[in-house]
């Protein structure tokens, strides 16, 4: 298993940062989740054949609470509103 980032797929950093950043802001808002929590957005690319191939790994902390973990099986570029809003699970919307 490798990070996308690292994976020597010649993925352009300034790309992968901002797909990152798009992601976290997104989970933030679905989640409603305040500034203290902390989003962490990985791509990891599984070498072993059985693997799917790339996932987008999204790690949720905040205080007080366990770490909460979601996979999609896609990479951050294919990751839309409506796959994070899956599986993200029945989480309130942003809004009120």
């Amino acid at each position: 298993m490798r990070f996308g980032l690292f994976g020597g797929n010649g993925a352009d950093k300034a790309a992968v940062a901002r797909e990152a950043a798009r992601i976290k802001a997104e989970v933030r808002q679905i989640l409603a989740l305040p500034e203290a929590a902390a989003i962490a957005v990985n791509e990891i690319v599984c070498a072993d054949p059985a693997c799917p191939g790339s996932e987008t790994v999204i790690l949720v902390m905040s205080p007080g609470e366990k770490t909460k973990a979601f996979k999609l099986l896609m990479t951050m570029a294919e990751v839309t509103r409506p796959a994070l809003i899956e599986a993200l699970g029945d989480a309130p919307s942003g809004s009120p």
